[in-house]
């Protein structure tokens, strides 16, 4: 499925040291969860050509607190974005270490653990390789029952089953084992795999089984106005969902939930719902792992919309934290990603 929008957007920036405003030749500027990027000139400058929808914006130095901007097809090409960035407070970061209890057999003992939670358990999951474990650090809080990981520098990924070298810049992973839930930020950058044709055969099929259900596809439906032509079906769920029916909502682009503004479409949605894709079956693991029947034959995911969220074409929505995933679309993780740039055919 493609979709319909206006031209390029032409970003045009420039990173300088905050303190001294000289340029920061090399500083990084790239689109999380895409495959473009652009390392800054002699001058500190970059340039950026992306397709229309919407997305995030990093700029980043060694050394130097990252930046993040957001990018939408209202950005005007001639103005040139100005990004001071500051040495970053390794005196704070060396106390947060010092206060913590980094475990030093860390990867021995919870790698294995990491990578499954990280990528997930599906069969895509197995295909994926951290190129660079030795950049992990492992921190367990005992008061706390909390494992997190840090890491060292970028982590070098390579999807052998959906064709990509992934850039991962991992802000935190937290597992919490009181409750037994799991979550990272971060930000990744993808490039494809450089094979034979016979491979990128493979890598579009996968790819396609990859993205359809999934929240990508979902967001691109109701930007599009196809949720149900697409195959989802929702329904508002009530505070005790085992005892409150839940309801089919038929008209999903009423006035109440729905509104387009400048090539964005707002989602006005509140509370819990349920998302039902009936095209493609539930992998068995997540049946056995939800104790749901054998027989399922819907892709469920549970969300928790906490305030309106905002659309662009290719999927991105913002903010991101006020959508809550449960089932399907939270047990696909890392592995299943894809980036915004890319289309189903």
């Amino acid at each position: 499925m493609a979709w319909s929008q206006d031209g390029p957007i032409i970003v045009i920036g420039r990173a300088v040291d905050s303190a001294t405003k000289q340029p920061l030749s090399g500083a990084s500027a790239f689109c999380p969860n895409t495959s473009y990027g652009a390392t800054a000139t002699n001058d500190g400058y970059f340039y950026l050509k992306l397709p229309p929808g919407g997305y995030d914006l990093t700029v980043s130095y060694t050394g130097y607190e990252r930046k993040n901007f957001r990018i939408t097809a209202n950005h005007i090409a001639t103005d040139t974005l100005f990004v001071e960035l500051a040495a970053a407070e390794k005196v704070m970061s060396e106390v947060a270490v010092v206060a913590s209890n980094e475990v030093p057999d860390g990867f021995a003992k919870y790698g294995n653990f990491f990578l499954e939670n990280f990528f997930g358990t599906t069969e895509n999951a197995k295909k994926c390789v951290l190129k660079n474990p030795e950049a992990l650090r492992f921190f367990y809080n005992k008061k706390r029952n909390r494992l997190k990981v840090l890491t060292k520098e970028d982590l070098q990924i390579t999807n052998y089953a959906l064709g990509y070298k992934i850039k991962y810049q991992l802000d935190s992973f937290i597992f919490e084992y009181n409750n037994n839930t799991s979550q990272f930020i971060g930000f990744a950058l993808y490039n494809e795999i450089d094979t034979t044709e016979e491979a990128r055969i493979q890598f579009k099929k996968n790819r396609a089984r990859t993205y359809l259900g999934s929240r990508l596809h979902f967001m691109r439906s109701y930007y599009e106005n196809r949720i149900t032509e697409e195959g989802f079906m929702i329904e508002k769920l009530g505070p005790n969902p085992n005892v409150d029916q839940s309801e089919i909502i038929k008209d999903l682009y009423n006035e109440e939930f729905y509104a387009k503004d400048s090539g964005e479409v707002i989602l006005a949605w509140k509370g819990r719902y349920r998302v039902s894709y009936k095209r493609v079956f539930p992998d068995k693991k997540f049946l056995e792992l939800y104790k749901l029947p054998a027989n399922t034959t819907s892709q469920i995911t549970a969300i928790t919309m906490l305030d309106t969220i905002v659309i662009s074409g290719n999927g991105f929505f913002y903010d991101q934290t006020d959508m809550v995933n449960f089932g399907y679309w939270a047990w696909k993780k890392m592995a299943e990603q894809l980036p915004y740039d890319y289309y189903y055919e």
